[in-house]
């Protein structure tokens, strides 16, 4: 209370201060974004463009390729409004460039902490304005800790050097585990560990080691000695091959672990945090950007190779579903036809709907039925993303089985038509489906 009664003079004095011109700023402000949005926001109605402005942030919680990403707001600027009672998960780094205080410091400074998944582990706040003292003077008095620095504990972040120390100490085990069972730590050598307690092992031990590098990654301050010390804890081309058989082995382990129905087993403990391997960074645009140079590159020349942007997609998450189809791709293309990004994606989607035909070509053909029969049946499934029962028997009706036989017969043909669908899909819900997923 104390301080809402010291703000509100100095509030009272800021709108007393040149009120005409702020009123034409602000109707300046609201007519470039209705510009830019295709609104039609006035001064009269604040609040519904205060509203449409919260709305277009929240809205970064949707993929760009479902909202379009000219729709959402990145960075905004403010006085007061959003420092308190807003809230969105994917707001990462406030910019301070104002004194505050007390609950005041605390509300704006809480805009960025909202947990969104491991890839942010904790928001970002630059200020500029050298506050470390009401920092800790705010930190203290709400942490209920007398000691400010068992409060700093409570509420920041470790700096670099200790995070540092700590990957550090995560990466010896993982090194002593190889040796362990015979192996030297090389990624290539995951792949030749014997059992799933093995292979369970390895994926508790380095998904430690990468959510600690996931942390430094957040890290703005990092210095060259700061980043040197990391490289050479583990050299990034090594964690980025880790990366990637580590996704590998965990989508083995995933697909075992969802058809098994005993919990207690080792498969079945395992947490794979799949979110700690997907990269903001390397997008599906991103990765359309690298191959079109990989091909406008004289062969020889490209800055990374066919083998590295292998890699690089199979180290991220994002594109455990797609990244066989990728690399395949990839494996297509010859340095120096000089395609573009138009001609990679509009040549790829080509790629993936003519493989995928081979696919269902090869389905129909073990299960003796026509193809263009089972295509049709695919395509009414992907139309309305519901799977209707009854087509499935029309569909197996001309092969004259008995009920007994053709519920045999449905129960195996789905089996292997399931990771088809389900990369049709990408990532959408087909209703009905689930009867075949238990």
């Amino acid at each position: 209370m104390q301080q809402i009664q010291e703000d509100l003079p100095q509030e009272k004095a800021d709108n007393e201060d040149k009120p005409d011109e702020k009123k034409a700023a602000l109707k300046t402000i609201i007519a470039d974004y209705n510009a830019r949005y295709g609104t039609n926001h006035d001064i009269n109605n604040f609040d519904l463009y205060y509203q449409d402005v919260q709305k277009r942030i929240k809205d970064q919680q949707y993929p760009n390729q479902d909202f379009p990403h000219a729709q959402k707001i990145d960075i905004v600027i403010v006085v007061d409004m959003l420092l308190t009672g807003f809230d969105s998960k994917y707001l990462n780094t406030l910019y301070v460039d104002k004194n505050l205080k007390y609950h005041g410091l605390i509300q704006a400074f809480s805009r960025t902490n909202r947990i969104l998944n491991d890839t942010k582990p904790y928001g970002n706040v630059l200020d500029f304005r050298q506050q470390q003292e009401a920092v800790n003077d705010a930190i203290t008095l709400f942490s209920g800790e007398e000691a400010v620095n068992r409060a700093r504990e409570i509420w920041l972040v470790d700096p670099a050097p200790v995070v540092i120390v700590k990957l550090e100490t995560a990466v010896s085990p993982l090194d002593k585990f190889m040796v362990s069972q015979g192996l030297s730590n090389a990624p290539e050598q995951v792949a030749n560990l014997k059992g799933d307690d093995a292979r369970g092992q390895f994926i508790n031990l380095f998904k430690e080691v990468q959510r600690l590098k996931t942390q430094l990654d957040q890290y703005t301050d990092l210095t060259p000695e700061n980043s040197a010390s990391i490289a050479q804890v583990i050299p990034e081309d090594q964690l980025r091959a880790f990366r990637g058989v580590y996704l590998e082995t965990a989508q083995r382990l995933k697909a075992q672990q969802d058809k098994s129905g005993d919990e207690s087993g080792t498969v079945q403990q395992l947490d794979f945090e799949f979110v700690l391997f997907a990269s903001a960074v390397v997008d599906y645009d991103y990765i359309v950007g690298l191959i079109a140079r990989y091909t406008q590159g004289k062969p020889g020349k490209q800055t990374m190779s066919r083998d590295e942007l292998v890699g690089l997609i199979a180290s991220d998450a994002k594109f455990i579903d797609e990244r066989e189809d990728i690399a395949a791709y990839i494996g297509t293309l010859k340095a120096g036809v000089g395609l573009s990004e138009q001609d990679i994606r509009q040549s790829y989607e080509a790629f993936k709907t003519e493989k995928a035909a081979d696919q269902l070509a090869e389905v129909a053909q073990k299960h003796g039925l026509e193809t263009a029969a089972l295509q049709a049946f695919v395509d009414g499934i992907m139309l309305r993303m519901i799977f209707d029962g009854e087509k499935l028997s029309d569909l197996l009706a001309p092969l004259g089985m008995g009920w007994k036989a053709r519920t045999q017969k449905e129960l195996a043909l789905m089996e292997d038509l399931m990771p088809l669908l389900h990369k049709l899909a990408q990532g959408r819900d087909i209703s009905g489906l689930g009867a075949y997923e238990q």
